[in-house]
């Protein structure tokens, strides 16, 4: 007897045949459903869901669960701590790192940090480097328009005839 008759005698219902590669489920193969199966179409929000995300998320953790964490490790034994990380679904690594920087002292240590590049910190002097550059330009541009006046003043009292005292400079002036 072939799969075919089979299944009809014991049903009363025939099914396809299906390939050796084609999925058992019935719904997705063409196949006959049976009355009292039970299709699931909501999904139990106790029951994890056993599909893996497209793209992994990395797990960033706050100050006060890891101070909580840490809290809870050093008041438990051996056995404790073990429960713990399972529980928690941590690794014995996430405690050390946070164990050494509670030691550091870091006062943002225990905050997760941004990843990448960090930002260049900023000179406190450069915004008085910046106007002190400004006001020398605005001083060297005066200057210039001083030294222009200067000049036509000479050339006048030339030709005019004029004489004009000379003018004393001194180290400073340079």
């Amino acid at each position: 007897m072939g799969i075919m008759q089979s299944t009809m005698r014991e049903t009363g219902k025939v099914t396809p045949e299906r390939s050796e590669g084609e999925r058992s489920e019935p719904s997705r193969s063409g196949g006959v459903t049976f009355p009292g199966a039970a299709t699931p179409t909501i999904p139990d929000p106790t029951v994890p869901n056993p599909e893996v995300g497209a793209k992994a998320v990395k797990r960033q953790f706050n100050a006060a669960y890891k101070r909580r964490i840490l809290q809870e490790a050093d008041e438990g034994g051996p056995g404790a701590i073990a429960a713990l990380l399972r529980r928690e679904g941590l690794y014995s690594s996430h405690l050390t790192t946070w164990r050494k920087q509670r030691e550091k002292g870091e006062i943002a240590g225990l905050e997760p940090r941004k990843r990448g590049k960090k930002p260049i910190p900023r000179n406190p002097l450069a915004g008085e480097v910046q106007r002190l550059t400004r006001e020398n330009q605005r001083l060297q541009k005066r200057l210039k328009q001083a030294e222009t006046i200067i000049d036509v003043q000479k050339k006048l009292c030339d030709v005019l005839g004029l004489t004009v005292p000379p003018i004393e400079q001194n180290e400073s002036d340079e």
